[in-house]
């Protein structure tokens, strides 16, 4: 099938931003006295605005929090970000060739709060692929893993969700992006198809540069450079 609208996540699929916030969040939890393992970190909170489950994190900790814990979390993570934020390995030619193929009919649909967004995309030069096509699950009624960010997209962009590809890589945007009733895709660096697939994944690759040859467009000639 080709597809009118390629939709992409942003953590964890355009920028490497998931170990660098979970890693924090790790930290700040047991300074609570919750102590979480890596992979349980990453279950409970990957795909997810860490402001959404403040409700969570009260539950598990008998702490009630307030907006100063959620602004040191976003200041520590923004500085963490700009020391370290990398994009994800592969993508810059990847996006070269959706860009060449489909123009402004891409976009970057997260659940992570719009500033955080432009400026991950700006830090990493990833922006101008996207420019004003940029969508927060905050400013929608229901974030991930709920559709509507995804269908705010698809409505900004023209397209019907039969006419979309979205790329996720989170158990909660996968969860958003079928719910949306488009196609989905998931980037699986991590090689664990299984729990994907079962969530409505259509299909999974391992690594990003594979993305052009599954869409059958050329890949950048000089991609090895980037």
């Amino acid at each position: 099938m080709q597809y009118e609208a390629i939709l992409f996540d942003c953590d964890g699929v355009l920028v490497d931003s998931e170990p660098l916030a979970l890693r924090l969040l790790q930290e700040m939890l047991a300074d609570l006295g919750w102590h979480l393992s890596t992979d349980e970190c990453e279950t409970l909170f990957v795909g997810k605005s860490t402001r959404d489950e403040l409700q969570l994190i009260q539950a598990r900790t008998g702490k009630k929090l307030e907006q100063d814990w959620i602004d040191e979390f976003h200041l520590r993570l923004m500085q963490s970000l700009r020391q370290k934020l990398v994009p994800v390995p592969g993508i810059i030619p990847t996006l070269q060739a959706v860009q060449a193929r489909w123009g402004k009919n891409m976009a970057c649909a997260s659940a992570s709060e719009y500033h955080k967004l432009h400026l991950q995309l700006d830090m990493t030069g990833l922006l101008p692929y996207f420019e004003d096509r940029i969508f927060s699950g905050g400013d929608v009624p229901r974030n991930k893993p709920y559709p509507d960010v995804y269908l705010k997209a698809m409505s900004v962009l023209g397209c019907t969700p039969k006419q979309c590809l979205i790329i996720e890589d989170s158990v909660t945007g996968i969860t958003a992006g079928v719910a949306s009733g488009a196609t989905v895709w998931a980037y699986d660096p991590k090689h664990n198809p299984a729990p994907l697939l079962e969530l409505g994944v259509q299909r999974t690759f391992n690594h990003m540069q594979e993305l052009p040859a599954l869409l059958s467009i050329p890949y950048p000639c000089d991609a090895s450079s980037q």
